[in-house]
């Protein structure tokens, strides 16, 4: 649909209403230019805030280019090195989680539930390339479900996945290149520059993360529901020991009133 369809011009426009249209339609963001934009920002996302809601503000500001600007995030994740993957997967959670909110952004959700096992493998690929985002896209992939973006099925596939990959990772192999696995066919081990943004980066998620943790997604019973699922079924330790606290809170209340040590009944009473 046309920027400028179904705009009309008031019944008394001058004549020279068209150039007036053309010059507002020149000034009109370029789809390239958004689409440039839109790059820079997510190669300069960080672990703060700020940059994760410029990019996703800028988003969903131009939600008319959504199909171009989710394909640029695909883009970005398969083109860019570990760090840069990380805090886009990092932001791809923090962007739907701001078009669900705001509403009317619902085809940026549809867009990315529909490619979420290509953004896994771009962010945690199968050769290995990708070891130390497996926990960070765990992480996301969680509070996805629990925010009902993706379906528990839908995860825990892909968790079966990244179990591989990390037990595959760790054992120094990977299915990509089992065969041939000389030195050059290994992939590249991050330098130190980058490591350290790293650690940085993650130190600063980490500290926002505690001030987050009690969080609970809307919901009438999402509270009841999140405690549901985290509270284990009861057994016979658990009767035992309800039994055993009555008991010694009948005997705490029988030791802590005089009424009750001196009387008949306990045999030093009248």
């Amino acid at each position: 649909m046309s920027i400028l369809q179904g705009t009309k011009p008031s019944r008394g426009a001058p004549r020279d209403q068209p150039s007036k249209t053309r010059q507002t339609t020149a000034t009109m963001a370029d789809p390239f230019e958004v689409r440039m934009r839109f790059t820079n920002q997510l190669r300069q996302l960080n672990a703060s805030v700020t940059s994760a809601q410029k990019a996703a503000q800028y988003a969903l500001r131009h939600r008319d280019l959504a199909e171009d600007l989710h394909s640029c995030i695909l883009e970005q994740l398969e083109r860019n090195g570990m760090n840069t993957r990380a805090n886009i997967m990092y932001f791809i959670e923090h962007f739907l989680d701001l078009a669900h909110r705001d509403g009317g952004h619902t085809d940026y959700i549809r867009m990315m539930q529909r490619d979420i096992i290509r953004v896994v493998d771009a962010v945690a690929p199968e050769d290995g390339s990708g070891a130390a985002n497996i926990k960070v896209t765990r992480k996301v992939l969680q509070t996805l479900q629990s925010k009902n973006f993706l379906e528990a099925q839908t995860v825990s596939q892909i968790e079966e996945v990244l179990r591989e990959r990390d037990t595959s990772a760790s054992m120094g192999t990977s299915p990509a290149n089992e065969e041939g696995s000389s030195r050059g066919n290994a992939p590249p081990k991050p330098d130190r520059r980058q490591i350290e943004q790293r650690i940085e980066e993650d130190r600063e998620r980490h500290k926002r993360l505690r001030e987050n943790i009690w969080a609970v997604p809307a919901g009438e019973y999402a509270e009841l529901d999140k405690m549901w699922e985290e509270t284990s079924d009861l057994g016979e330790d658990d009767f035992r020991l309800m039994a055993e606290e009555r008991k010694e809170w009948d005997l705490a209340n029988q030791d802590g009133c005089p009424h009750r040590r001196d009387t008949p009944a306990n045999g030093k009473g009248d």
